[in-house]
């Protein structure tokens, strides 16, 4: 009898942990911000920002581009694991400044369509914010689902297309592109210098630049295909 008891009880909690999954990160995450105390923007970057200039100015001066630049594109490659940066001044062509490997991407090649799939989105985003408190060092924020994502969920009558995906410290990812925390406080202090306005972000699932998809590459939508044309337009831009 007092087995049965014990079952009933962790099924409950079962339960209970099922239906507030969601709930569960953002309270731990209040929890471990208010242990640390929260800082804001312009503290992690007084914090972080002249060991991060150091590392990347140089980069800048030795392609000609002002610290901090006009605007910013980062292509997120998954295949290739790679975060590469280009930047320019005031109505000048982005050029090349450097790459960072990506730590951790989970899922596979092809966009993300519904939340708890794993999978990184594949688009043309911007940053929305930034997270000075993050349970993964820092983070940068993606708009994702944008318009385009929230058109094409609507249209299959995905009602979930999920949420929450971020560029962010750690080497654990779900979703999201995990840099490392070096590379992450690079990345944070030039996006906040930088403006966060002022920056394109590409996610693609391979660098379309010098290669076309894989022969294994998993099924997808068609509306796929619309979306990677999108996608290369915008790196051919980058050569």
């Amino acid at each position: 009898m007092r087995w049965i008891v014990l079952l009933v009880v962790l099924l409950v909690l079962g339960l209970c942990l099922i239906a507030f999954r969601r709930q569960l990160p953002g309270v731990y995450a209040a929890a471990v911000i208010k242990l640390r105390g929260a800082r804001t923007v312009a503290q992690r970057v007084e914090q972080y920002g002249k060991r991060a200039r150091a590392r990347i100015e140089p980069y800048f001066a030795t392609n000609n581009v002002p610290y901090p630049p006009g605007r910013v594109i980062l292509v997120g490659l998954k295949q290739e694991k790679e975060l590469e940066v280009w930047a320019s001044g005031e109505g000048r062509q982005p050029r090349f400044i450097g790459m960072y490997p990506i730590a951790a991407a989970s899922g596979q090649l092809g966009p993300k369509l519904r939340e708890g799939d794993l999978q990184v989105p594949e688009g043309i985003y911007r940053i929305e914010s930034l997270n000075p408190n993050s349970l993964y060092h820092l983070s940068l924020r993606v708009d994702y689902p944008n318009e385009y994502d929230l058109a094409k969920a609507k249209l299959e009558g995905r009602d979930k297309p999920g949420t929450d995906i971020m560029i962010h410290g750690g080497h654990l990812s779900i979703g999201c592109l995990a840099m490392g925390d070096d590379a992450i406080e690079e990345l944070f202090v030039l996006a906040a210098e930088t403006g966060i306005e002022n920056i394109k972000l590409i996610i693609s699932p391979v660098d379309f630049r010098v290669r076309d998809l894989p022969a294994d590459m998993p099924k997808v939508p068609a509306w796929t295909a619309e979306l990677y044309e999108e996608i290369k337009r915008e790196l051919n831009r980058l050569q």
